[in-house]
């Protein structure tokens, strides 16, 4: 509900901002395409091609999505010498003298162009955010000659807009997200009336497991593996620091001796690059994330809550975003210093994240290629419609990388038909079992508060519970690397050795993989 609101204050303040400004940039005679024609061409360009990269559109197109939302420009750089850097990002020094002298051209490039429109401008006024790890400027850009500098320069891999998403997906997402919704911000309520045998089973000391898990014989994997020593970070929406199990009551029961970190990389809001507002915290404002939490990390303990997959992993939570439909610029800002920072945890093993957008974005895949540069395990959910996308959409963005494992949910009768909402296609890998055919039940997982279960849907959960699955492997064989991991989860799946064009690998079994 805050990004609702604050969506529309900040809608009526660049309105008021910008409401004498013309719909062409004078000087270069170029008109502004509409977002009707901007979201039309984003629409055509999944249809096709299963995925949106800006570098398919126009200078104009790229200019007229920037003055139709914060103005805000991702631009990627590099020296002039340098190629493609997808597969050593990771061992880049933005602070050597080569790249730093890239990013200063690239600087007084974009200055220069953009004091054409207003001289009084420096580049402490545009520049929006410090970047510390990774080859990228986030910068305020208003004037289209900037854009055809940036696109047609040497020193630059990408230069495309940071924030802008469809304003259909983004009117419906907002609509959505205002009622209960399994896979968005619904605030994670307790459940009422959950049925033991159907919904769930007690087990010892005195706690709830999910009905799902065995499909995916969990219980008989817990007699190898708790997933002991291995550290999940979930990159989502925060988490609810009311939630005790996942906080002061992190360890009991049968969970013992981990840790639980709580971290917030989502910058504060910005207008015309000032900071306002108060600073960001790591607690959950929207519920998602500390349900995805509890799904692969709660306690096995003895108060009667939900039971995740690892009960003995360590955790960290990062709020990284407001809701699960990334569509502000801050948002895609906090998802790629997410990744940057997991990459750079030696101890972190394994990522996870239920979140995306429409869209591609260069920098959050250049964080994402800098995390598993780093060796680290990643799994992104694969989607999980809201109106605008139903029926048509395949997997979103970022599940959508070759260096992510995409993750979606199928219903139990026959484990081929994904859940209501969710997404699939050609780039799923593994899927979950965690809707019920007969009522459409969910997977249980920790509430917002309390004891009392919460139940939630969607690839988000399937994710979640992937990530658990993952790091009892990993406690199993501590030895293994990345690779060997994720050998031994394809190996063991339903659909090996021929994946499905659509369903991936298929439904994961703990048991066989952990042996």
């Amino acid at each position: 509900m805050k990004k609702i609101l604050f969506f529309s204050l900040m809608s009526v303040v660049l309105f008021s901002c910008k409401k004498t400004s013309v719909t062409t940039d004078e000087k270069a005679n170029v008109e502004l395409i509409s977002t009707a024609n901007i979201d039309a061409f984003i629409k055509d360009q999944l249809s096709q091609h299963d995925q949106f990269l800006w570098s398919a559109a126009s200078d104009v197109m790229v200019w007229s999505a920037l003055q139709q939302s914060d103005n805000i420009m991702s631009v990627g750089y590099k020296p002039s010498n340098v190629n493609n850097i997808d597969n050593s990002i990771q061992n880049i020094d933005i602070n050597s003298s080569e790249w730093k002298d890239a990013r200063g051209k690239v600087l007084q490039m974009i200055l220069q162009s953009e004091q054409e429109l207003d001289a009084s401008i420096t580049v402490k006024s545009i520049q929006q955010w410090d970047e510390t790890v990774l080859p990228v400027i986030d910068i305020t850009v208003k004037n289209y000659a900037t854009v055809k500098l940036l696109r047609a320069s040497n020193l630059i891999r990408y230069a495309e807009p940071m924030g802008y998403q469809p304003k259909g997906a983004i009117e419906q997402v907002q609509k959505e997200n205002a009622v209960s919704s399994s896979s968005g911000c619904d605030g994670n309520p307790a459940q009422a009336g959950l049925v033991a045998g159907v919904d769930y089973t007690s087990i010892t000391p005195a706690c709830k497991q999910s009905w799902n898990h065995s499909f995916h014989n969990i219980t008989q994997a817990w007699t190898k593996s708790t997933g002991a020593g291995i550290k999940i970070f979930v990159v989502d929406t925060g988490c609810e620091l009311d939630q005790d199990n996942l906080g002061s009551a992190f360890n009991q029961g049968s969970s013992s001796g981990r840790t639980v970190e709580k971290i917030v990389t989502l910058p504060r809001n910005s207008i015309f690059g000032i900071s306002y507002g108060a600073v960001e915290t790591p607690d959950d404002g929207c519920g998602h994330g500390t349900c995805m939490a509890g799904a692969c990390a709660a306690p096995r303990g003895t108060d009667g809550a939900a039971c995740g997959i690892a009960y003995n992993c360590n955790l960290v939570t990062c709020r990284a975003a407001e809701d699960v439909f990334l569509d502000a610029s801050r948002e895609f800002k906090g998802v790629s210093d997410a990744f940057t920072n997991a990459g750079n945890r030696a101890d972190v093993k394994i990522i996870s994240m239920s979140m995306g957008s429409i869209t591609s974005s260069s920098q959050v895949t250049d964080a994402i290629n800098y995390a598993y540069g780093k060796g680290k395990l990643i799994f992104c959910a694969a989607g999980t419609s809201f109106s605008w996308s139903a029926g048509w959409f395949g997997v979103i963005f970022p599940a959508t990388l070759n260096n992510v494992n995409a993750v979606t949910g199928v219903r139990d009768n026959n484990f081929k038909t994904t859940c209501t909402d969710c997404h699939s296609g050609s780039q799923t890998d593994f899927t979950i079992v965690m809707e019920r055919a007969s009522d459409g039940g969910h997977p249980i997982t920790l509430a917002t508060n309390g004891d009392v279960p919460s139940t939630v849907g969607g690839s988000s959960v399937s994710t979640s519970q992937t990530a658990g699955i993952a790091a009892l492997v990993w406690s199993r064989f501590p030895t293994y690397t990345r690779d060997q991991v994720l050998n031994k989860l394809i190996q063991t799946s339903a659909n090996y050795p021929t994946k499905s064009s659509s369903l991936g690998w298929g439904n994961l079994n703990a048991d066989a993989a952990t042996n």
